[in-house]
Formats: C-alpha cells, sequence, structure tokens
C-alpha cells in the first residue's frame, strides 16, 4: 500500500521530519516556488541565504537538503525547473516529486509544501509523491529488517484544505496510486509464488468488500468452454491455467468497456524456449492482467458510472512432453483454427480466446493490454507503450485518454499487407509472420478474433511495464504498474460523455 496522504492549511506547519520546499531558477540563484507560508519570513531568507551558499539551481529534480531553518529541522528543497508559459509541465512535477519521494526514504513523515492550488499541479505532484514512495520486500529474509522502508505519511500543505476540489483529488490520487503499487506488486512477486491460480486468488481478494463479481474458469471449465488457445499454452505446466472475469455493474450506468489482460505468470518460451539471459524477467509477463484487474478495482472505489467486464488469461508457459509443439493446430474459443509456428508467440493466444469472450458481453469497446512483443520495445523503447486499434478515431481517443492521464503512449497502424503473412495452408491463421513490424503484426493477429464492427484497441507495454534499470522520477526497478492510469481515465471519460 502506498504512504497516508493528507491535506493541511499552508500557513501552520504540522509534525514532520521533513519539509520539501519546492524552487525554481531565479536569476544566477534560485525562488521559492508558491508562497511557503509554513515559513516564516526569518525562515524563509535564512533558507534562501543557505541555498545560494550550497549552489542550487532549481533545475527539475535537483534535491538539496539544508538544516538550520527558523521553524523546522530539515528542509529537502526540491527543484522544479522554469515555468512554461506560466505553468509547470505535468510530468516534470510528478517525477520531481518521485525523484524527491525515493531520495527521503527511511523517513517516516513528509510534510510537502505545493507551489499552487491548481488541481492539475496538485494532482501532478501527489501522483508523483506517492508513487515515488514504493518498495517491494517481501521476500527479503535475513536483510529485510534492515530495509530502508518507503516515506510512509505525506502531508500536503496547501491554501484550503477543505476545498472539494482538492479534496476530491487528494481521494483519487491515493485509490489510483494503491492500485498501482498494487499492480506492481504483482508483477515483483516470485513466479514460483504465483501460479495462474495465484493471480485468480489475487483477483478475488482484491474485490472483497466492494460492489465487484469476480467469476474464475480452471482448466475444466475452460475445456469444456472450448478456451482452446489458454489451454495449449499452459498444458505444458504443472499449473493449470485460469481465465479470470471480473465484472462491475453500477447503477445508471452510461457506458459498457472490456478490458482484457495477458497474464502469463512466467514465459520460458515454451518448446521454442528463450535464452537463459534475463529469462528471470518473464515473471513480469502477466502485468497486463494486473494492470487491467487493478485498474477495475480503482474505477468501483471511485464509484464511476461505467461498467467494465475485465478479464484476465492466465497461464504458464513451459517445455514439457506435455507442451503444445511448433505445427501443432488449435481450435480457439470461437471456433477459429491457429498454427501454432512459434510457442513463444504464446500472449496473442490466450489473449484472442479472451477477447471473442469478452464480445460476447457486448461492451462498447474492448482495450487489451499486454507484455506481447519484443518488437515494441524496438519499435519505441522502454518508456512508451504502443497503441493499435481497428478503428483510427478510438485510437485517437485512448491516446488523449493516456496523454490526460500522463502515460507515454504512441498510436500506431495495423497495415492490412501484413495479414499475408499469416496465411498458412494448414488452418485458417499461424500465430506469427513477418519479423519486420513483429509488434504490429501481433496486433494484426489479434484484429482476427474481433469483429470490424467492435471497436477494439490494443496495447503493447511489455516495455514500460518492467523497469530493468535504475528507479527515476516516480518509477520504480521492477513493476511499474503501467496503463493503469490510463484504463481508469478511460472509464472517466466514457463518464463524461
Amino acid at each position: 500500500m502506498p504512504a497516508s496522504a493528507a491535506l493541511a492549511a499552508a500557513k501552520s506547519l504540522p509534525a514532520t521530519d521533513v519539509l520539501v520546499v519546492p524552487i525554481v531558477p531565479q536569476g544566477r540563484g534560485v525562488d521559492l516556488a508558491g508562497p511557503t507560508l509554513a515559513l516564516n519570513a526569518a525562515g524563509r531568507r535564512r533558507l534562501l541565504e543557505l541555498l545560494g551558499a550550497l549552489k542550487a539551481t532549481g533545475k527539475r529534480g535537483e534535491i538539496v537538503r539544508v538544516a538550520g531553518v527558523p521553524g523546522v529541522s530539515v528542509i529537502a528543497a526540491l527543484g522544479l525547473g522554469a515555468r512554461s508559459d506560466g505553468t509547470w509541465d505535468g510530468e516534470a512535477l510528478r517525477r520531481s516529486a518521485g525523484d524527491v519521494a525515493r531520495a527521503l526514504a527511511g523517513t517516516r513523515r513528509v510534510a510537502f509544501a505545493l507551489p499552487s492550488d491548481s488541481p492539475s499541479e496538485v494532482t501532478a505532484l501527489m501522483t508523483g509523491s506517492l508513487l515515488g514512495a514504493y518498495s517491494f520486500d517481501l521476500y527479503k529474509g535475513l536483510t529485510g529488517k534492515d530495509a530502508t522502508k518507503p516515506v510512509r505519511a505525506f502531508t500536503f500543505l496547501v491554501g484550503d484544505p477543505k476545498d472539494p476540489e482538492l479534496r476530491a483529488v487528494l481521494r483519487e490520487v491515493t485509490i489510483l496510486a494503491a492500485a498501482i503499487h498494487a499492480t506492481r506488486d504483482l508483477v515483483n512477486t516470485p513466479p514460483g509464488h504465483l501460479p495462474p491460480a495465484g493471480l485468480a486468488a489475487a483477483a478475488v481478494a482484491a474485490a472483497e468488500g466492494l460492489p465487484l463479481s469476480v467469476e474464475v474458469l480452471d482448466e475444466k471449465a475452460l475445456a469444456r468452454g472450448g478456451y482452446g488457445g489458454i489451454l495449449a499454452v499452459g498444458q505444458g505446466s504443472a499449473n493449470p491455467p485460469r481465465l479470470i472475469r471480473m465484472t462491475y455493474r453500477p447503477e445508471g450506468a452510461v457506458a459498457h468497456l472490456a478490458f482484457v489482460g495477458k497474464g502469463i505468470t512466467f514465459d520460458t518460451g515454451g518448446i521454442s524456449i528463450k535464452p537463459a539471459a534475463k529469462m528471470d524477467a518473464m515473471k513480469s509477463d502477466m502485468a497486463g492482467a494486473a494492470a487491467v484487474l487493478h485498474a477495475t478495482v480503482a474505477i468501483a472505489q471511485l464509484g464511476l458510472p461505467v461498467s467494465i467486464t475485465t478479464y484476465a488469461a492466465s497461464a504458464e508457459n513451459m517445455p514439457s512432453g506435455t507442451a503444445q509443439r511448433p505445427g501443432d493446430v488449435i481450435t480457439m474459443y470461437g471456433g477459429r483454427t491457429v498454427e501454432v509456428l512459434n510457442t513463444d508467440a504464446e500472449g496473442r493466444l490466450v489473449l484472442a480466446d479472451a477477447l471473442v469472450r469478452a464480445a460476447e458481453d457486448a461492451p462498447d469497446s474492448i482495450i487489451d493490454v499486454a507484455t506481447l512483443t519484443g518488437a515494441q520495445v524496438v519499435a519505441l523503447g522502454e518508456r512508451i507503450s504502443a497503441i493499435m486499434s481497428n478503428d483510427d478515431a478510438f485510437r485517437d481517443s485512448v491516446f488523449e485518454s493516456s496523454r490526460r492521464a500522463g502515460e507515454a503512449m504512441w498510436p500506431m497502424p495495423l497495415p492490412d499487407d501484413l495479414r499475408s503473412s499469416l496465411d498458412t495452408p494448414w488452418a485458417d491463421i499461424t500465430n506469427i509472420g513477418n519479423r519486420s513490424g513483429g509488434m504490429l503484426t501481433a496486433g494484426v493477429f489479434l484484429r482476427e478474433f474481433v469483429a470490424p464492427s467492435m471497436k477494439w484497441a490494443h496495447l503493447d507495454i511489455a516495455g514500460p511495464s518492467h523497469n530493468d534499470g535504475s528507479p527515476y522520477g516516480d518509477v520504480p526497478k521492477g513493476g511499474t504498474g503501467a496503463s493503469v492510469r490510463t484504463l481508469v481515465q478511460m472509464a472517466k471519460d466514457a463518464a463524461a460523455k
């Protein structure tokens, strides 16, 4: 769970261990960003003197700790960079807040003097703070007691802590942060501790006490239902597959969205086995399922008037004497047949089953989220997700939702000429085609399982879902929670329409 968060009046400093004070470049030195009423005149003057002596610049992400300021024991001066057209970029604010939250790990209580009461700027700084205060120490044994804990409590200092708009912002940010933390926790959980049945149990636990229903299809129910893709991917593992269906049906719903997530709890590649290097990161191959499940939880907690039907298609892709083979032909849910040319192109198989099933619920649109292709990372890098769709206007609306949510995504095409590379004389379609444009070919494959009349978007989050490098801004090492904010924003946008 993220740190607790509260609002307080900026004119009176609450009990705290560290006060964060935003600063900006000013001439050859710095100035305080906003009134910073938590400091008296002597405190503000002394702080600026100390920052000048320490050569502070106020550039984005700069953190300068000072002591000896009247009225407070320790101050962390946080650089926000220069304003453009009188405002700060939301992403820059969020990442700056994430930087300081990570830097203050080991601190119990932090008061944050916000530079303004602008809801957009408050949202960005609150979000960055709560997302930056994250760690995953569940499986540390002897060293766990010595681990540096993230900040436990934030108090955000504003002009009027009773302002209804700011209180609404605090509530929404707290709910979103909890959903993202929970998504990260699932992604970071070792695969031996999270088989498909474990992911299903986590979904049931997350829905407890909320207006959500959860149905779990085990391997027997999947066989009765004809879910050939999910069964084929999972048949090589001792841990059988699951299809998780979570539903939210509020009274007066004005729209109905379906979310579909790829939930491969570990991906060896199957018979088409992956190289050993970095295979450990394949515990994150269920990040799409984790994201759609916890986005649905957040939507229910927010009480948005939008019906949500969510499917998490979960399997463990292992090589064994019972695993599917290259050359096998499988019958998918709905009757289409697929020749499996590469068992490491397994995510699209479980998604295809779930996409066909999701359409039977007659939603207004379907959005699937998956760590689907390494080609996504080649095309867009490790920090930008791809958006593909069978409807250009819908793709653009998803992009706008992602922009408002503050997540980096980019629209990509689904060229019709790639479809022929999926032809085979042995089945209706193969599961791989041209290597060039592999991300797009995977999207073209999925499009075959969606009726042209159904608005559908595919989010490939292969790179952004898991950070293999060092933490940055509000993004930790490991699971990131990519796409949760965008899915919730889509539900908010649907409710607004």
